[in-house]
């Protein structure tokens, strides 16, 4: 009888690891900010940064489940260990730094000025007495808050502030690169009416990182092994290319 007792224990724990399978990363994503994370007509999270995540979990050995939080409340939820990550395109930033870490670097963005084509705007101060419209806690928003004379109007998606921006209630409205673009140049209804104006001049590059709670080594050392894979592969420049083009 002990002879089979140990037998079947042995065969537990020689099975436990493949029903374990691999391990998943939870990550939350504000899937309102296309093409970079956003949620499309078959109602599909999509995106540049979703296929980056995808690919470095393919490349690394783990899995990933995109989950679609709003911006406002993201950070509070990492912090509460409701998931492991946010991928929503996260400047790092010495504040955030400071309460959370971040992976490599995986996207460099500047700031563009969207407005109405007829604008002649070639600086954030030729707004004044204006209203400027941006997400709220984005870089895009610190940037108008900045500015005096200005009136700054948040949003909790950057998809109402080009709303109003199109209808003639803000004088423009202010983003990453990339989905400035999105709306000025790739939304057919939107680009009849709209442009990119200028972009916002900085002295400091800003590069978007994964962020995970203060301490989870475990999770941010996975991330950056499938980063660097994917960088090392190609598999980076062939995402890129799919979202942004070749050039």
């Amino acid at each position: 009888m002990k002879k089979i007792v140990v037998a079947l224990l042995l065969t537990i724990f020689a099975v436990t690891p493949a029903l374990a399978g691999k391990k998943v990363i939870n990550i939350a994503s504000d899937c309102t900010w296309p093409p970079m994370e956003f949620v499309n007509k078959d109602k599909q999270i999509v995106g540049f940064s979703v296929d980056l995540m995808k690919a470095c979990a393919a490349a690394a050995g783990y899995e990933v489940k995109i989950k679609n939080v709003a911006w406002d409340g993201i950070f509070a939820g990492l912090a509460a260990g409701k998931y492991d990550a946010i991928c929503s395109s996260v400047t790092i930033n010495e504040k955030r730094k400071k309460v959370m870490d971040f992976s490599e670097p995986y996207f460099e963005v500047q700031q563009s000025v969207v407005t109405a084509k007829d604008s002649n705007a070639k600086s954030l101060a030729d707004f004044k007495g204006k209203n400027l419209g941006a997400q709220i806690g984005t870089t895009g928003y610190f940037a108008i808050k900045a500015v005096e004379g200005v009136t700054p109007k948040s949003y909790d998606e950057i998809g109402l502030a080009m709303e109003d921006l199109y209808n003639g209630r803000l004088a423009a409205v202010v983003c990453d690169d990339p989905i400035a673009a999105d709306f000025a140049l790739q939304q057919e209804e939107y680009a009849k009416k709209l442009k990119i104006a200028f972009v916002v001049k900085s002295d400091k590059a800003e590069y978007l990182g994964v962020a995970v709670k203060k301490g989870n080594t475990e999770v941010l050392d996975m991330i950056n092994k499938g980063l660097s894979a994917v960088r090392a592969d190609g598999t980076y420049d062939k995402i890129k290319a799919k979202w942004f083009g070749s050039n």
